[in-house]
């Protein structure tokens, strides 16, 4: 079954630009069974970073290269606050997926 991860974060001020550059340019193959990757920016230097996974099992077996990643550009990323670190992250099977 196709599985979503969903990771909230907040860009520090001065540092969208590479942000956005690491997110254009970096290549996904570690990321093994991702369908694809999308940035969607849901305020003021806030950013929702949205996977598209074959399957639960793909996403979890890829998540020490996430973290790798997310580690290259971690001091880009503001503390959300609420014990959270610099990620507010979400994953799951979808349970509906509509298309018109």
């Amino acid at each position: 079954m196709t599985a979503m991860n969903v990771v909230r974060m907040r860009v520090k001020a001065g540092r969208e630009d590479a942000f956005l550059r690491f997110h254009r340019e970096r290549s996904l193959a570690a990321l093994k069974g991702m369908k694809s990757l999308r940035l969607v920016k849901t305020g003021e230097r806030e950013y929702l970073v949205v996977g598209d996974w074959e399957s639960m099992a793909a996403l979890a077996s890829a998540r020490p290269a996430m973290i790798g990643m997310l580690d290259t550009f971690r001091d880009d990323l503001e503390d959300l606050g609420s014990g959270l670190g610099v990620t507010d992250p979400r994953s799951g099977e979808v349970v509906l997926d509509r298309t018109v």
